[in-house]
């Protein structure tokens, strides 16, 4: 059963780290009743969804895979590249370690964030970017290629993350908005969409994907014959 962490919103949501956007007021409530549907997607599909306790006090606690991310039965906790993310980690490493995954860990000097990591089937991508860096990158290879992974490393610098820019498709087809990506030719079939929030793009299954409603032209370029597999929510 695929296995989904997932932490609630945080009261100071509008205070978390931010680099190429502005600043704006943040919503709340509304978060949380989006996060609300958010796990509901995937409960309703069969996921098995483990909530981990409350970090009221980080503002970007509710980005659960930034502190830890898994692959098959290896649950990696992650050592952000913000400081002030590292507070987080501790109840991720709590809630891994009383499952039946085995956990490993990124060390001092090396940084990592989940969102940099975009898993396409048996290749992991991972984003060189202000957050995540070389020396965490080499020791997620070393964890992840024994495993039968390959692991690629591409440059990031128009956006905070690689999965803020990129994100894949069932058939492991990869999407993202041109000007904010760096260099499409790492990605063996890449497809260009219409806007930036269409690359927020998760995979519930092998026919279903939930995507932002604030992409309704790369929506209906999905559900169309080209990538009828999928549908967007």
């Amino acid at each position: 059963m695929a296995r989904l962490l997932v932490r609630q919103p945080s009261p100071l949501l509008e205070d978390g780290e931010l680099t190429h956007l502005e600043r704006v007021g943040a919503d709340v409530d509304l978060a949380r009743e989006q996060w609300e549907h958010y796990v509901d997607a995937f409960r309703a599909r069969g996921w098995d969804v483990r909530p981990l306790p409350a970090a009221d006090e980080h503002p970007d606690g509710v980005f659960v895979e930034d502190v830890v991310v898994i692959f098959d039965d290896l649950a990696v906790i992650t050592r952000p590249g913000a400081d002030s993310r590292r507070g987080e980690i501790e109840t991720a490493r709590a809630v891994v370690a009383a499952s039946d995954l085995a956990v490993a860990a990124i060390a001092h000097p090396g940084t990592l964030e989940g969102g940099d990591v975009l898993k396409v089937g048996r290749r992991v991508y991972v984003g060189r970017s202000s957050r995540t860096n070389d020396e965490g990158i080499a020791q997620l290879r070393q964890l992840l290629e024994p495993r039968g992974w390959d692991v690629v490393a591409v440059p990031i610098t128009k956006v905070l993350h690689l999965k803020t820019g990129v994100t894949a498709l069932p058939d492991g087809t990869i999407i993202g908005y041109p000007p904010l990506v760096d260099d499409a030719s790492r990605y063996p079939h890449f497809a260009p969409i219409p806007e930036a929030e269409g690359s927020a793009v998760v995979v519930l299954d092998e026919h279903t994907v939930l995507m932002s409603a604030s992409a309704p032209r790369t929506a209906e370029r999905c559900a169309r014959a080209d990538w009828r597999w999928s549908r967007c929510r």
